[in-house]
């Protein structure tokens, strides 16, 4: 009889209906344990009431949480359908130190070869950053920005100790803003690189190695 532990689950955060879609016709052949995707709802405070509601379930109550879905790139040539791996996540309550970022990155380089990753903190705004905007956010240091990204790791990690990571899919960047995800190319895009990413995120959630109790 096998004594390999189970695994602690995997909670998939998103916002978006058109993310949550994008990773529902992912493919899941390599799970390694229970998945959840979770679609928050759009800004912090939603991304911060759907985690605080379904990390109180027991069956969740240990899981890996991974923020991902679509972002606006900060640094000058960045494209649509970059990817971005969060060293930490930003918001105005501080920093959230993300795991395994050399492997996710690893992994996103091979399940989506050709596309450019990205690492450094990744920034939360409670608005849709244009303009100005991104100049004086990349001065902070950080690379890209979405508005739940940091709200999403900090609920988790104020829910219970549990390994979380966050990447993004570049939809606009400094020299490609976007108007309305999904009606021009950059949107059409980043929908196919998020759709294709499922299996690195599984790879990290193997490697974290993390027994039930």
């Amino acid at each position: 009889m096998s004594t390999k532990p189970d695994r602690a689950p995997l909670l998939i955060a998103c916002a978006l209906g058109i993310e949550h879609l994008a990773l529902r016709i992912g493919d899941r052949t390599g799970a390694d344990g229970p998945v959840t995707v979770l679609r928050t709802g759009m800004g912090p405070k939603a991304a911060e009431r759907s985690l605080t509601r379904i990390l109180a379930d027991p069956a969740l109550s240990e899981a890996a949480v991974l923020a991902t879905g679509f972002c606006a790139g900060l640094a000058p040539g960045m494209h649509p359908g970059d990817l971005v791996v969060a060293e930490e996540t930003r918001d105005p309550r501080g920093s959230t130190p993300c795991v395994g970022t050399e492997l996710l990155v690893k992994e996103l380089v091979r399940t989506v070869p050709g596309r450019t990753v990205h690492t450094g903190p990744l920034t939360g705004s409670d608005h849709v950053v244009r303009g100005h905007e991104r100049s004086d956010l990349f001065a902070t240091g950080a690379i890209a920005v979405d508005m739940e990204s940091a709200a999403t790791l900090h609920s988790a990690v104020r829910a219970g100790a549990r390994p979380v990571a966050a990447v993004r899919v570049v939809v606009d960047a400094p020299e490609h803003e976007l108007v309305r995800i999904g009606t021009v190319h950059g949107g059409i895009s980043a929908f196919r690189v998020l759709r294709a990413v499922l299996p690195a995120f599984f790879e990290w959630h193997r490697s974290l190695l993390l027994p039930r109790r």
